[in-house]
């Protein structure tokens, strides 16, 4: 979409199936994106297209329908390099998510090079997956997992990330966007210095690559993770980007069909970068689609999509605070697409439950992010988030609804 053009949301929701429907008699209001994003009918038009007239297994086949498939899938993993701008296809390997991504990383690059004694470092804003793998290794090589504090709006502690980087720490592993608060982390400054110390940065993208231009090249990220179900494409599929060096360095993770060279009962040699690290078959379809989603992202254009989640983001914003009753969790300056809120006297589940007989789809808990709510003291939010097929009408929508709650709750 032209730049000088208004963002025309209307047209994009037609372009969204899901949108015609209603929910509880009432129309839909889908505030969940960063849990999982709705799909545009291209992407399931293709993957039918595909099962119907094209399926075969990739790879390995010498037959012209098995070529055609490798074609699409490989045609795919190009795609995924240019949306990240990685600088070759090669340092793109499918997973099953951004969760598979991180283990890989931590099972691969992390048993190769922590031991007793070195640190991994994150923020207290991660996502359980760029948690638990690290504390998973860290029992096993004894080395130390730290964390950089938050400040009280949920951004991190000026300079407490580069004053806790030292000659111990082995990996920064760091969010780029705070799934339960929003909170978007200077990612490129983070990462220089880090490696101003000769430290290698994993970025857990997840919830950073729906919602804006990420650029691994420009960030010089050493690994960067998706998921494709948030970025408007299928469950099931994930991607890991890895600097081709420190990829070509890295043992397999899983071992059989299509990650080796040769195989026999003594000895097994392993295939190049990216078949080392995808062992068996994958969701080729998955894949695929997901590729659907990225050309359908190039057409709108992620300026457009990042101005437009801004305006709604703002607009959302002013709007809640209009109602004295709702809290904020998460009130950085930088922030993207998401709203954590909480109500005094209600709990976030009810407030959800409440909400949805309204038609209004928003997630309630900890987002899969228990030591965010632990430094905030609460068990648990709403979280309404945005991307760029809401409108200003859903958030007029939400706004209604916690009325009707706090009526609830009297």
């Amino acid at each position: 979409m032209s730049a000088d053009r208004p963002f025309d949301v209307r047209s994009v929701r037609r372009d969204f199936p899901i949108f015609e429907q209603t929910m509880r008699g009432k129309p839909l209001v889908f505030l969940d994106s960063a849990a999982s994003a709705q799909k545009p009918a291209a992407v399931a038009e293709r993957m039918a297209d595909f099962y119907k007239h094209e399926y075969a297994s990739i790879h390995r086949g010498v037959y012209q329908l098995s070529e055609a498939a490798t074609f699409e899938f490989e045609k795919a993993r190009g795609k995924i390099a240019r949306f990240i701008n990685a600088a070759n296809p090669h340092e793109i390997i499918i997973t099953r998510n951004a969760t598979e991504s991180i283990n890989l990383v931590a099972w691969s690059w992390g048993r190769k090079h922590l031991g007793t004694d070195d640190e991994i470092l994150i923020t207290g804003m991660e996502h359980h997956a760029n948690i638990v793998p690290w504390q998973m290794l860290c029992q096993e090589t004894g080395a130390e997992l730290r964390v950089v504090p938050l400040l009280e709006d949920g951004s991190l502690e000026p300079g407490a990330f580069e004053a806790m980087l030292n000659e111990r720490t082995r990996l920064a592993a760091l969010c780029h966007v705070s799934n339960a608060l929003g909170t978007v982390n200077p990612m490129r400054e983070m990462i220089a210095a880090a490696h101003a110390q000769g430290i290698p940065v994993l970025v857990d993208g997840a919830q950073a690559a729906p919602h804006m231009a990420v650029d691994v090249q420009d960030l010089d990220a050493d690994f960067y993770a998706i998921s494709a179900h948030k970025v408007f494409g299928p469950s099931g599929v994930g991607v890991l980007y890895g600097k081709l060096a420190l990829l070509e360095a890295m043992p397999p993770y899983q071992g059989g069909g299509s990650m080796i060279h040769t195989v026999s009962f003594e000895k097994t040699t392993y295939a190049e970068v990216p078949a080392r690290f995808e062992a068996g078959t994958p969701d080729i379809a998955g894949v695929i689609g997901f590729g659907e989603a990225l050309d359908y992202l190039e057409q709108i254009g992620m300026s457009a999509i990042e101005a437009w989640e801004k305006e709604l983001l703002d607009y959302a914003t002013d709007r809640l605070a209009e109602v004295p009753q709702v809290r904020l969790i998460g009130t950085a300056a930088n922030k993207a697409s998401v709203l954590s809120f909480i109500i005094e006297g209600a709990h976030p589940h009810d407030i959800g439950s409440i909400l949805d007989q309204e038609g209004i789809a928003i997630r309630a808990g900890h987002h899969c992010a228990q030591p965010v709510m632990e430094r905030f003291g609460i068990p648990a939010t709403a979280r309404a988030s945005l991307a760029f097929y809401n409108t200003k009408e859903d958030i007029d929508v939400l706004v209604r609804g916690i009325h009707r709650v706090l009526e609830f709750f009297g």
